[in-house]
């Protein structure tokens, strides 16, 4: 178990290197431009409202209390934001980014196994899979919503505060690790039901890729490599773990 969990990890790490290789970075750049575009929204945004609302919610003047409260409340958004970005920015990034990433996953897996997939379309078949992309992304997100529904009513139960982070952690390191997985197995006509259904059966596998890409997720700038890297690591475990259950 401890060896599948680090090996998890060690799977984003790999598509962190894979996706700096000449011969994939230019299927990185859609990906990494939507998710540099997202973030940067995200944050401008937020810096400018929280700001706005600052200045009405605290007294004119330079007292100390001021100060300090002032800088209390801004250390409270910087956590909220981490969240706001972690989960309804990456959510976005990833709806708009599904075809790219779909294109990506492919191409890192033509380039790890020496093939091409037999329905490789190239850039030409992005335009023509953004609807399916996008509701196989909206398929994901009605589960992830469903089961944070589960685990917020759970920690609302009295007593659970003291758990609650490691609830999250691995919450939202099951959602990275579906979300990220389902591109490569759609690419060999495996939905999201049966992207559940095979991480099931290698929870700590999951549990290690996820929780890595949510801690570099909150590093800020190196975030933006994250989705292409994700989708590459995933790709990689899919390649090892997965691939020779299903051929094609």
């Amino acid at each position: 178990m401890r060896n599948d969990f680090l090996s998890g990890a060690n799977y984003f790490l790999r598509g962190i290197n894979l996706v700096v290789q000449p011969k994939l970075r230019r299927f990185i750049l859609a990906p990494l431009i939507i998710n540099t575009l997202v973030f940067t929204a995200a944050i401008w945004l937020g810096i400018n409202r929280f700001d706005a609302l600052l200045d009405r919610l605290l007294p004119q003047g330079s007292g100390w209390w001021i100060e300090i409260a002032g800088a209390v409340m801004w250390v409270f958004f910087a956590a909220v934001v981490l969240l706001m970005l972690f989960f309804t920015f990456t959510v976005a990034a990833n709806i708009i980014g599904a075809p790219f990433n779909g294109l990506l996953s492919e191409k890192v897996e033509g380039y790890i196994s020496g093939e091409q997939l037999q329905n490789s379309g190239g850039i030409r078949e992005i335009f023509f899979s953004i609807p399916k992309s996008v509701l196989s992304e909206l398929k994901k997100i009605s589960y992830f919503l469903f089961l944070g529904m589960l685990v917020l009513g759970l920690l609302l139960v009295p007593g659970a505060g003291i758990i609650s982070p490691f609830v999250w952690a691995l919450f939202t390191s099951w959602m990275l690790a579906l979300e990220y997985i389902a591109y490569p197995m759609e690419n060999h006509g495996l939905f999201f039901s049966r992207a559940r259904k095979e991480l099931r059966k290698k929870r700590m596998l999951a549990f290690g890729f996820g929780i890595a890409v949510m801690i570099v997720t909150m590093i800020p700038v190196v975030n933006f490599l994250v989705m292409p890297a994700a989708v590459a690591g995933a790709t990689v475990m899919w390649a090892d773990r997965f691939r020779n259950q299903h051929k094609d």
